[in-house]
């Protein structure tokens, strides 16, 4: 016997079909809403357990286009979501617990409920990696960083650590010396992971000293009382530990594409980002694509996040468009 709704006089699974579902949200997934729901494919954007993603915990963003003084993270992520859901949009908080994208249509669940789309458009985005310590994630966004692109401006004559050992941590190292008075590069290890000619590049810089066999223990600070203002480190080798004077901390060992939910259904490179295919955001599965930082492991900024989920929403567009003709 098929469930009607009472009010629409629809199947159940009617109801749960749709043309589009965007999985994450951030620039990518909320952008992607916006071009989606302007086409009339009334997409449902499921948020997840952190709504607008990585840029929430950014007090700052001066680099994104349109907003002359500025706008906080969680603001403009706001404001996305405002835009895409004027258009017609659907904005769920709520986290995608499996897909199978093994038949048509493509199969989302969330708890219990399911879903299918003619279209799914992922932008689940990826985690920076921290150190777990309680007092750095309460600094997050207050001095501690893990984005030398997205909030080095902040740090104009002041003194920073890097942590890190690999290229990431030596790029950001570098790129920091364009603000900074000091960077300090603290590497747990004797030597780098990164590559000779970047080895060299830090090295050569007297703007950088490299703090070696040395890990954060504790970082210092406020987040009401001007955030992060020193750290407590500790030598891996004797153990011993010293308090240091700092201005902010940037994190630079390595990001977590979010895409465990998705092994054994798309294709993902050595380091687990999804696969897509040449100037696309496809996916080798036919009407799945990806958008943002879960497949863009090179720039990872808001507005190269927002062009993505502008050619994903295209894409599917045109996919559906083809599919009913």
């Amino acid at each position: 016997m098929v469930e009607l709704d009472k009010i629409t006089g629809e199947s159940m699974s009617e109801q749960n079909h749709k043309q589009v579902i965007i999985v994450g949200s951030g620039p990518a997934g909320l952008t992607a809403a916006i071009y989606a729901a302007r086409a009339n494919l009334e997409p449902i954007i499921f948020e997840g357990d952190q709504p607008g993603g990585q840029l929430t915990t950014t007090n700052d963003v001066e680099n994104y286009p349109g907003f002359a003084e500025g706008i906080t993270g969680p603001e403009l992520m706001d404001v996305m979501r405002k835009q895409a859901v004027r258009f017609g949009a659907v904005s769920k908080f709520e986290y995608v617990t499996a897909v199978d994208f093994s038949s048509k249509p493509h199969k989302v669940s969330v708890g219990d409920k399911e879903y299918t789309a003619d279209a799914v458009i992922i932008a689940t985005g990826a985690s920076a990696r921290y150190l777990g310590l309680p007092s750095e994630q309460k600094l997050k966004g207050f001095g501690v960083s893990a984005c030398a692109t997205c909030d080095g401006f902040f740090y104009r004559d002041k003194e920073v650590f890097v942590v890190g050992g690999g290229d990431s941590a030596l790029e950001e190292a570098g790129f920091l010396t364009k603000f900074a008075s000091k960077v300090y590069l603290i590497h747990r290890r004797d030597e780098f992971r990164g590559s000779k000619i970047m080895r060299k590049r830090v090295l050569d810089n007297p703007k950088v000293e490299v703090l070696w066999n040395t890990t954060i223990d504790e970082v210092l600070g406020e987040p009401d009382k001007g955030g992060v203002v020193g750290a407590i480190l500790k030598d891996t080798v004797t153990g011993e530990t010293r308090e240091q004077a700092i201005d902010g901390i940037f994190m630079a060992i390595g990001h977590t594409p979010n895409t465990a939910i998705f092994k054994d259904q798309l294709k993902t490179d050595e380091t687990g980002y999804l696969i897509t295919k040449p100037d696309s955001t496809a996916t080798e599965i036919e009407g799945v694509f990806a958008a943002g930082d879960v497949r863009d492991h090179v720039y990872r900024q808001a507005v190269t996040a927002a062009g993505n989920g502008c050619m994903a929403a295209l894409e599917a567009e045109r996919y559906i468009t083809e599919m009913d003709d």
